[in-house]
């Protein structure tokens, strides 16, 4: 496998190529978690499966959690000696062996080793992906073709939901078993496409001896020569943070030094979020949304079923918007506006609930929207990308492994104790998790920089101490990077217009006439 690609895939196909496997493995990433919730309601798997208690369904559910978190600390131990290519080719072969376990478990045992083996494959794939796309793209298009693999995400569960409304009406084992076995065939579009990929140009000029190669896969990238000044200018801007972090290999203890560019810290807002996104509360829609509808609204399975399967369209619909605002708005002002709306739809879905009248019952259904809307608008897509986008290049890899293993044990957590807190609290449980959002957004606003529209190499710089005592604790209600960020974001982006309206004068320039009809030159 050629690390520098097929020579003849170049430009947009390229950057397309690369975003399709990436949204690929964030397909089988929602596939997963959307297939469990029609498998674990299906007669036939609980039969299969000797009858398992709600405690024990919920083991079963969450191993795969379990091994989405070793395999994410797995890759961050193993991914950046591969390569972000081979790491997702690795990943998915894993998934792959793990669904076949999945479907083919006549017991218990079977069923669970098959739920980590796919975990393990989904951590590497999801460790990996954000850090591949975002080192491929140009800062102006990172969010939105981010938010291609989060909407692919959702299609995977809007996929697993209908699929699993659709085999409802069968007896049989194949009732859940081909659902569990059909998301094999994303996995092999996975590895084989990725054969044919390069590696990343930060990689690259990381690890050759020289950084000829890398260059060569970033003027593929971009569609324009080597010597191009595009592809000089951003690969002088790689080389310079190289040398910057070059001073220190990227251990695992670097995650917990300082080195002047605040890497430990940078490091905890990276698994901070994500652990925070668990928090919201959203896998108790994505994993039990039909058996929410069934214990929280007294529905019957198939009614549930095919509420659940209407439920993930929308969600993957309302995914769209965040195409537009992801980049436009910003990441923090997305997370918080969205943890307090998603605060006030936990509040009032607590209170239909607990009223458990038919009124309230309709009220309930239409907050469980409004929740999805909030979630996938505000801590969909912005949450995987940070981890990247803030991590220095010699830890990205490791950084990013990490946050996504902490994403995985909160939604361990959760997907753990939801069965047994529907069941014993019951409209309490929503309550937990609306302070939970108010504590999420508050935590947002006091540490987190804003980073939309950065090159991923001046994020070292706005994290740079520039003579700043390494001990320096002064007291603050809100991080002093928090500013230094939002200052600088709203630079780039006055930059970036004055470059637009610069383009606009001197195309004005080209095309005015003088009155004899002579072309007007214009000064150079």
């Amino acid at each position: 496998m050629d690390r520098a690609g097929h020579p003849r895939l170049t430009g947009t196909a390229l950057v397309a190529a690369i975003t399709s496997v990436c949204s690929f493995g964030f397909w089988l990433f929602g596939y997963d978690q959307g297939v469990m919730s029609g498998v674990v309601v299906s007669q036939s798997w609980l039969a299969q499966m000797g009858y398992p208690s709600t405690v024990m369904i919920g083991t079963i559910t969450s191993l795969y959690d379990i091994g989405a978190a070793l395999g994410a600390i797995a890759a961050a131990s193993s991914s950046e000696r591969l390569g972000r290519k081979h790491t997702l080719i690795f990943g998915a072969t894993i998934l792959i062996i793990g669904s076949v376990l999945m479907g083919s478990a006549f017991e218990r045992i079977q069923m669970m080793v098959g739920r980590i083996i796919t975990g393990i494959g989904i951590g590497y794939i999801t460790s990996v992906t954000p850090v591949y796309q975002s080192e491929i793209t140009l800062p102006e298009h990172r969010g939105w073709l981010f938010c291609c693999q989060l909407t692919s995400m959702l299609g995977g569960i809007v996929l697993a939901y209908w699929m699993n409304y659709g085999f409802y009406f069968h007896s049989s084992s194949a009732q859940w078993r081909f659902p569990l076995l059909f998301q094999c065939i994303f996995a092999v579009y996975v590895i084989a496409v990725t054969l044919w990929l390069p590696e990343t140009p930060r990689w690259l000029m990381r690890h050759d001896p020289t950084p000829n190669r890398g260059t060569a896969v970033l003027a593929k990238l971009r569609g324009v020569s080597s010597d191009h000044p595009v592809v000089q200018h951003e690969r002088a801007d790689i080389l310079d943070a190289i040398a910057l972090e070059a001073k220190e290999e990227g251990s695992w203890l670097d995650l917990f030094r300082d080195h002047g560019i605040r890497e430990n810290k940078r490091f905890y807002l990276a698994v901070g979020i994500q652990f925070m996104q668990q928090m919201t509360g959203i896998n108790i829609v994505t994993y039990y949304a039909p058996t929410l509808f069934q214990q929280s609204l007294g529905m019957s399975q198939e009614r549930s079923l095919f509420i659940g399967g209407f439920l993930q369209v929308w969600y993957l619909i309302a995914s769209f918007v965040t195409w537009y605002t992801i980049d436009r708005i910003g990441r923090r002002k997305l997370w918080i506006s969205m943890a307090y709306g998603q605060c006030l739809v936990l509040i009032l879905e607590a209170i239909c609930v607990k009223l458990n009248t038919s009124r309230a019952s309709i009220g309930a259904v239409f907050l469980v929207f409004a929740y999805e809307a909030c979630f996938t608008w505000g801590w969909m897509a912005t949450v995987w990308i940070y981890p990247p986008e803030v991590m220095p290049l010699k830890l990205r890899a490791k950084g990013a492994a990490l946050a996504a293993a902490a994403d995985f044990l909160g939604n361990f957590v959760v997907v753990q104790i939801t069965p047994p807190a529907l069941r014993n609290i019951g409209y309490k449980t929503y309550i937990i998790f609306a302070v939970f959002n108010f504590i999420n957004a508050y935590i947002v606003w006091a540490f987190y920089p804003e980073t939309a529209g950065l090159t991923l190499e001046s994020v070292d710089d706005l994290f740079r101490r520039d003579g700043e005592p390494t001990g320096s604790n002064k007291f603050q209600l809100q991080w002093s990077i928090v500013g230094k960020a939002a200052a600088a974001v709203d630079r780039v982006k006055k930059e970036r217009a004055g470059d637009v309206d610069g383009v606009v004068q001197r195309s004005m320039a080209r095309e005015k006439v003088s009155v004899d009809g002579t072309e007007v030159i214009e000064a150079k």
